[in-house]
């Protein structure tokens, strides 16, 4: 019915090559360090565990994450990491094969630079940077350098959105002149606290490192961060890169994964702060869309409320320090029929009314990271794939910045203002420059 066919072989499967002959053998642990272990570093460092890797170090800034994770990967593995509050020193280690980095955005384009430059490769925490220039500059120091770099974006690991994303593009569901992605989150009130004194043993000057130099405040701090400009990529950087990763896979494997294939040439973004009156900087509703001349992507944020008139959608998912439930969904529509990409399966719906749908497969985006760190082939979300995504975002941002359409040159990367073109790059604090490449 409606030209249903086999899959297609995944373009990004297609896309392994052998970076260099010096591959591990398969039964070899990676050594790994951790840099950064809070809340997501945490969970990338029990699944690459699982997945056989063995960490040497762990590296924070705070003494009290230190404890906490230090005793989760020494229960997982066996035996404690050593600490370190420094993470240059971890990549002076020569035993250390790759480092897991999972610090505030702000962080990421240094570090993932010094560590190919170091010989590590790199596992780093979505999204990959905070400006497209960073994202170019990491991707050139990755293949200058012959390492393997995955970003986090998990859903490149998971069978169903693999499948999903092969099925759209296979011309199943006829022409897709559409597709929409959005997050449902319910998120707190963080409040307006006053400036404070830095927490016990923690070094917040090197926190801070390529941003602002200011005063300590909680909610620039823990996990809070993410909802200020220094640190963070706003909302579409945070969670929505997941569901845009989702869309930008059934373009890649419909127009090719080269950025002058699959990346839009006019953006427009709307919205702002309409619901709580907080400190955060960051939009909590908004709409962004990306023209590519015969398709239209959107993406829509909703920070209030779960879609409670869609309630198949997906599973409520978020852990409570994130302030509750979301919803996060990629929707692909073509003439013949919709899929639905969830976090839990897959669904087509025909426009004869017919109602498919498919189950989540397997996948663990850590154990295809040990892989490839063994084998040196790309991985599922290598480098360039995880920055075209990341750059979706930014492009979002900065018409949303500049409060109008902005338009964009898929070949030179650049836009086609002066003032556009200056949120290409940004200011680093003296000492914390962007590495050269």
């Amino acid at each position: 019915m409606h030209g249903r066919r086999v899959f297609l072989q995944s373009a990004a499967a297609a896309a392994f090559v052998n970076l260099n002959p010096a591959a591990m053998g398969a039964n070899e642990k990676v050594t790994l360090a951790l840099i950064g272990g809070r809340n997501q570093g945490n969970g990338d460092a029990l699944r690459a565990i699982r997945a056989g890797a063995r960490f040497k170090t762990f590296c924070d800034l705070d003494p009290k994450v230190l404890e906490k994770t230090g005793a989760d990967i020494a229960k997982a593995q066996g035996g404690k990491p050593g600490f370190e509050d420094d993470f240059r020193r971890v990549l002076d280690d020569k035993e250390i094969d790759a480092v897991m980095i999972a610090t505030p955005d702000h962080w990421h384009a240094r570090m993932a630079i010094l560590a190919c430059q170091a010989g590590k490769d790199v596992y780093v925490e979505k999204p990959l940077c905070q400006t497209i220039h960073e994202g170019q500059a990491i991707r050139d120091a990755a293949r200058k350098h012959n390492r393997v770099v995955q970003v986090g974006t998990q859903r490149r690991s998971m069978d169903h959105f693999k499948s999903a994303a092969e099925f759209v593009a296979s011309g199943n569901i006829g022409k897709v002149p559409l597709i929409k992605a959005w997050i449902n989150q319910i998120r707190i009130d963080i409040g307006k606290p006053a400036d404070g004194a830095t927490p016990m043993g923690v070094n917040y000057d090197r926190w801070l490192g390529p941003a602002p130099n200011r005063p300590f405040n909680e909610n620039r701090f823990h996990y809070t961060w993410r909802f200020f400009w220094d640190y963070g990529n706003s909302e579409i950087g945070n969670q929505g890169i997941h569901v845009l990763d989702a869309a930008i896979w059934a373009i890649q494997l419909m127009r090719g994964f080269e950025g002058s294939k699959c990346l839009p040439k006019r953006i427009s973004a709307t919205g702002g702060i309409y619901w709580l009156n907080d400190a955060k900087e960051v939009p909590d509703t908004q709409v962004v869309s990306y023209d590519y001349g015969d398709l239209m992507l959107n993406f829509e944020l909703r920070s209030f409320a779960t879609d409670y008139l869609m309630p198949h959608a997906a599973p409520r998912i978020g852990p409570k320090s994130a302030g509750g439930p979301a919803d996060f969904v990629t929707a692909y529509y073509g003439t013949e029929a919709t899929v639905l990409a969830l976090n839990d399966r897959w669904e087509v719906h025909w426009k004869d009314g017919k109602v498919e749908q498919t189950k989540a497969g397997g996948g663990s985006h850590e154990a295809n990271f040990l892989e490839a760190v063994k084998s040196r082939k790309r991985p599922n979300a290598d480098v360039e794939i995880g920055r075209l995504s990341t750059m979706l975002c930014h492009l979002g941002n900065v018409s949303y910045k500049l409060g109008r359409d902005v338009r964009f040159d898929p070949k030179t990367e650049k836009f086609g203002d002066a003032e556009a073109n200056k949120l290409l790059r940004k200011e680093y604090r003296a000492g914390y420059e962007l590495p050269k490449v």
